[in-house]
């Protein structure tokens, strides 16, 4: 456990570009056919953040974000940005497709929940346990919310951190073969877990 890691809320001003590359190392893979090239997605993502709907893991002095979760509540997520912002961004031309395959990852928090997006941490900063604080974190966020469950989605390809998931009392409620993302997105299966808070 990284014990000079200090875990709060909130992307910081300033930040927005950090949080953008760690996610993009972290998820590039499946959001690349939606907002690739890597520049432009990343740019993309620290354009239409949300502040306030993160947990974010800060190296020691507090001035560089080394990890990032985050959540959808109140119809808010960490990442923003709907179809006038994609359109926008990339043409409508070449917009309309990229619309259509966020929409399949879009996941709306039923009530009494709150919706992981899912975690990045720098790759220098792993092993560390700042997974496990984010974590942490976000349950905390959950109960203060007065959520009954966290609900997440692990593509097939991650089971580093679907063990990660495990090992904080997430379990497995449905998988669900998606073999016509497997070129596309690189996975070929979803499982959805819940944590009861």
């Amino acid at each position: 456990m990284d014990a000079a890691v200090v875990i709060g809320r909130g992307v910081p001003h300033g930040a927005e570009q950090r949080v953008a590359e760690l996610y993009w190392e972290a998820f590039g893979r499946k959001l690349g056919a939606a907002l690739g090239p890597p520049e432009r997605g990343r740019a993309f993502i620290a354009g239409h953040l949300h502040h306030d709907r993160a947990a974010v893991a800060l190296a020691p002095g507090g001035d560089r974000v080394v990890g990032v979760a985050g959540y959808r509540l109140g119809g808010r997520a960490l990442t923003g940005g709907g179809v006038l912002d994609v359109l926008g961004a990339y043409g409508t031309l070449r917009g309309l497709p990229r619309v259509a395959l966020l929409a399949l990852l879009e996941r709306t928090p039923e009530p009494g929940e709150l919706v992981m997006d899912g975690i990045a941490v720098d790759p220098a900063h792993r092993g560390a346990g700042i997974g496990s604080l984010l974590l942490t974190e976000i349950a905390a966020i959950a109960a203060e919310h007065g959520c009954a469950r966290i609900r997440l989605d692990v593509i097939d390809v991650n089971p580093r951190a679907r063990a990660l998931y495990e090992r904080h009392g997430f379990s497995a409620v449905r998988t669900e073969q998606t073999p016509y993302l497997g070129h596309l997105m690189g996975f070929g299966a979803v499982t959805t877990m819940h944590r009861a808070i």
